[in-house]
């Protein structure tokens, strides 16, 4: 893929969409998230028009503090899963990604204190409107041992969630695609978090 990676999503849609261009400007996914539904389900689709799905997430479990959301391909096969951490995820946020049980990689936030300082002024009247504009939390992959290898950090924007995702090493394919999928749950998830 073609580094650094946009992801844009409207804040204020009824169900989550959200859409993922490399630097050429070319759409390499774009995710739509079920609404009303008691157990997360978001598929990744090839285009915007959502007529070619390329892969599926669903959560493990309706309820769960730690979930865990499953990834497959159009066949139904097992590509991986990423999990939040619960009781870690309070005050910073971080989650797992897994190869069937093993961690293979996992996100952590890297600055706590730019997420709190963004949900107190977010409830600011008015002023909340332009946090969006004022803290940009950023978000880390790195293997178990703490190589990093991707990193995802929050852009200025106006009533739309902007990201943008750097590359920081190499990747294997299957690897690739298991972190951005991680990725695109972990924005869904802490969306209203910052």
């Amino acid at each position: 893929m073609n580094y650094p990676l946009q992801v844009r999503f409207k804040i204020l849609a009824l169900a989550r969409q959200l859409s993922v261009t490399d630097a050429s400007g070319n759409l390499v996914f774009y995710v739509k998230q079920k609404a009303f539904k008691l157990k997360e389900a978001v598929t990744v689709f090839a285009d915007a028009s959502q007529t070619q799905p390329l892969y599926f997430i669903n959560a493990a479990r309706i309820l769960d503090f730690s979930a865990r959301y499953l990834f497959t391909d159009t066949s139904g096969a097992a590509l991986g899963s990423v999990q939040r951490k619960g009781m870690k995820s309070i005050w910073k946020a971080h989650y797992d990604i897994l190869d069937g049980e093993s961690v293979t990689m996992t996100i952590r936030e890297e600055n706590a204190w730019t997420k709190v300082i963004d949900s107190v002024v977010g409830e600011i009247p008015v002023v909340g409107l332009f946090t969006g504009y004022m803290f940009h939390p950023a978000y880390l992959v790195a293997r178990p041992s703490g190589a990093l290898l991707l990193r995802l950090e929050k852009q200025p924007a106006f009533l739309e969630g902007r990201f943008t995702i750097e590359k920081h090493a190499d990747l294997d394919k299957t690897e690739e695609t298991r972190a951005l999928l991680s990725l695109i749950m972990m924005i869904l998830l802490e969306r209203g978090r910052g």
